[in-house]
């Protein structure tokens, strides 16, 4: 596939070698937009042994260079710098039990990738999400359309698969949305979700759901969205697979000038009242980063849905400002 000359060059910069970061890197280089990966990590020998893995499967894949190794010096000339730096969410911890350590390592970081790259894109895939993207944002002091999070882009992909898999339709057919936190205060804006423009709160009756009671039913799919990542982690100790493919889309999305729409999580100037707060919403994403988060219509119950996840991201970021 050629890229366009008047998009991005396609080198991107993944800060933190750890599972969700090569991860990354191999959806990326298998996906086959980029056209350099570099792989950043305080643990050297471990970036450039994921480096080596990957070089070896070349002859699978479109050819990319990649390189690896612990200084701030290779994010230069970055078109995206993917944030995975942190300490990994652990069986029964809440993300909010990660913002000291967390936002200890942003603040170290952060001012490291700016000083050699200040006109690249920001993508922020470390927990607590939406408090560290707040925090990136304010640390490297970039426009706001060039600093955002995954956000609720995973969430999403969750709902719909349990809805796919309980109306036995494609993931990929079906229109919803998680909105909010990415978080256990996240919510599903179900008043606008659908199937072939059938709302999905109308389709019991026609595809059948397990209980009688609609609401009942789909709420216990939001249940299951929202301790997806708990199950993951019991199970297997991280998740990684599945947000990596979602920092692939995102980045196919910026270097292709795809003006693709997904719940990204981005600093909110002045939205419907909401100010200086990062959160998901559905929001354009283009080359230049994101600058076009829609206005959504909530009905009551969402709407006060959407204050409690503002309030408590509202209450990382205060917590985050004390540290």
């Amino acid at each position: 596939m050629k890229i366009n000359n008047s998009l991005k060059s396609g080198k991107v910069a993944i800060v933190g070698a750890g599972c969700v970061g090569s991860s990354a890197a191999y959806a990326m280089m298998m996906d086959g937009i980029v056209s350099e990966i570099v792989l950043i990590d305080k643990n050297k020998k471990k970036a450039e042994g994921h480096a080596l893995d990957l070089m070896h499967g070349m002859q699978f894949a479109k050819s990319i260079n990649i390189e690896a190794g612990d200084s701030f010096e290779l994010v230069k000339n970055a078109e995206i710098v993917v944030l995975c730096a942190g300490i990994a969410q652990q069986s029964g911890q809440t993300r909010a039990e990660l913002l000291k350590k967390n936002v200890e390592i942003f603040k170290s970081i952060i001012p490291k990738i700016v000083q050699n790259n200040k006109d690249c894109i920001l993508l922020v895939v470390t927990n607590p999400l939406d408090v560290l993207t707040y925090i990136t944002h304010k640390l490297s002091g970039f426009d706001s359309c060039r600093v955002f999070g995954t956000g609720t882009v995973l969430d999403t992909s969750r709902l719909r698969y349990l809805i796919g898999s309980e109306f036995k339709i494609s993931p990929k057919d079906i229109t919803a949305y998680i909105l909010g936190e990415h978080g256990d205060s996240q919510f599903v804006w179900w008043s606008h979700a659908n199937i072939a423009g059938i709302p999905v709160l109308d389709l019991c009756p026609v595809l059948g759901c397990s209980t009688k009671n609609p609401e009942e039913f789909f709420e216990q799919i939001h249940n299951k969205v929202k301790s997806a990542v708990y199950e993951v982690i019991e199970k297997k100790g991280a998740t990684y697979y599945a947000i990596a493919l979602v920092i692939a889309k995102i980045v196919r999305a910026i270097l292709l000038d795809q003006s693709r729409v997904f719940t990204v999580s981005s600093y909110l100037k002045n939205y419907n009242g909401i100010k200086d707060v990062c959160l998901s919403v559905p929001t354009v994403v283009r080359n230049n980063g994101i600058c076009n988060p829609f206005n959504v219509t909530l009905n009551e119950k969402e709407k006060e849905a959407f204050g409690l996840s503002v309030k408590k991201i509202q209450n990382g970021i205060e917590d985050a400002k004390k540290l």
